[in-house]
């Protein structure tokens, strides 16, 4: 007789630590490739958030009792993104689990079956599937629903032009005056081509960079969010509505979602990044999908959607 089990391990499971950026890749791969999809954030002790992808002591057990509940039962596949996730995805596979890893885990990648990672990280191995950018479920699907959405945003006067603010980071000076300088070079081209502005901010937007944006914005037309006192995030129909789009220079997750839709992507205070962050835009330079922003600059020509999680998913399916 068979029995079946009534808690049955989901098909795909997608761990992450909790950080935006990994949660959004891991959970648009799972969505892509279909199935049910199980959702386990992980709540990793001191131990493990300091060695991982490597195994501590115990590991299974570092990572909260709901991992260890899953490694007892593994699923098909498991999806993770970030150091965290890698050392659970790791672990997964050697309990029975086909295992993908997002984002270079800075290890040998042979620990995984497929390594998923941005090319101007460098990483290359017979497992690793490079792409431009970060993954992310944007299409023009997802960009229609979102003008669906937010059909306030469609009414606003053209162009509309999305301001997409992250924040310093180690690799990034992305401080108040570069907000400065763009917001200078913006406020000419509203002088010179009318428009309103859709201003998004970011949990990395600093506090500084907040507090003058409300300032300078209140001259503007538009709409903007900056922080969850501002009720819902027009994130996504900013991406959607947006005629050109200014990113600043620190996210390429931002730079990429913006990369994938049809307005022109300009980037402020490009020279501002460095190392891994500075080739990515480089190469999307030398495509010509962005450009710096410039006091002249800002002519809107549709461009080429640079979509790469469809190529991806038919090379991991290939691979599994």
């Amino acid at each position: 007789m068979t029995v079946t089990d009534p808690n049955p391990a989901p098909p795909i499971c997608v761990l992450h630590d909790g950080a935006a950026g990994n949660r959004r890749q891991a959970l648009a791969l799972a969505q892509a490739l279909g199935g049910p999809v199980r959702e386990l954030p992980l709540d990793a002790d001191w131990l493990a958030r300091t060695v991982a992808p490597r195994c501590p002591p115990g590991a299974g057990a570092r990572l909260g009792p709901p991992f260890a509940e899953l490694l007892a039962k593994p699923p098909a596949l498991a999806i993770g993104c970030g150091r965290i996730a890698a050392l659970a995805t790791r672990l997964l596979k050697q309990a029975g689990s086909r295992s993908v890893q997002i984002l270079d885990p800075r290890i040998d990648p042979r620990h995984w079956d497929v390594v998923i990672t941005p090319e101007h990280d460098g990483l290359r191995g017979d497992n690793v599937i490079t792409l431009i950018g970060s993954l992310h479920p944007i299409d023009d699907d997802w960009l229609g629903r979102a003008r669906g959405d937010f059909p306030a945003l469609g009414r606003l006067p053209g162009p509309r032009t999305a301001v997409l603010l992250g924040g310093r980071t180690r690799a990034v000076g992305f401080d108040r005056s570069a907000f400065e300088v763009l917001m200078s070079k913006l406020e000419f081209w509203l002088a010179r081509d009318g428009g309103s502005v859709l201003l998004c901010g970011s949990r990395r937007t600093q506090k500084d960079i907040i507090s003058v944006a409300r300032e300078r914005f209140s001259e503007m037309p538009g709409a903007l969010w900056l922080d969850a006192g501002d009720g819902e995030n027009i994130y996504p129909g900013a991406l959607a509505w947006a005629d050109r789009i200014i990113v600043s220079p620190d996210s390429v997750n931002m730079i990429s979602e913006a990369c994938a839709t049809r307005a022109p992507v300009f980037i402020a205070e490009p020279d501002r990044a460095t190392g891994r962050v500075r080739r990515f835009i480089a190469s999307l330079e030398a495509r010509g999908r962005v450009q710096a922003q410039t006091r002249d600059g800002g002519s809107i020509v549709a461009a080429e959607p640079l979509m790469e999680l469809p190529r991806v998913v038919t090379e991991l399916r290939a691979r599994l």
